[in-house]
């Protein structure tokens, strides 16, 4: 599964003011004078996008993602720049039942990609998702 989201200057800036305060999040000229080397996205801003890319993977397949269990491992591998388009691709791991019948967990493997398909952030997360009584969603 894939799905793409582009980041705007004013994303950026309007995370960072929220959440992540920091010089190189908020200034251009504190930017370019980062180990950056410009105005970039804080880590948990491109975190957030790789869950709603997450979440509308999932929704396209016609999966109930109900919540995440878990993140394993997780990695910022460059910054992501204003302008950058993320691609991310998700690939099915493991799936197990879990101890509510409610749901069932799915370990997924998820690399975020910008348009030259530098990687930006790699990890592992365990969702909880709905069973399907009719046996009709896509298992992966």
């Amino acid at each position: 599964m894939s799905s793409q989201a582009t980041i705007s200057q004013q994303d950026i800036h309007e995370f960072a003011i929220e959440f992540d305060p920091q010089p190189y999040h908020l200034d251009v000229q504190a930017g370019d004078d980062s180990i950056f080397g410009g105005l970039c996205a804080s880590g948990w801003h491109v975190t957030a996008v790789m869950m709603r890319l997450l979440s509308d993977s999932f929704r396209a397949t016609g999966i109930e993602l109900l919540g995440s269990k878990s993140v394993s491992k997780l990695t910022w591998r460059r910054p992501v720049f204003a302008a950058d388009s993320l691609v991310s691709t998700l690939t099915i791991a493991e799936k197990s039942t879990s101890d509510d019948d409610r749901y069932g967990l799915v370990t997924c493997d998820i690399a975020v990609a910008n348009q030259s398909g530098d990687a930006v952030i790699q990890l592992s997360t365990t969702v909880m998702v709905g069973h399907d009584p009719q046996g009709a969603r896509n298992n992966g």
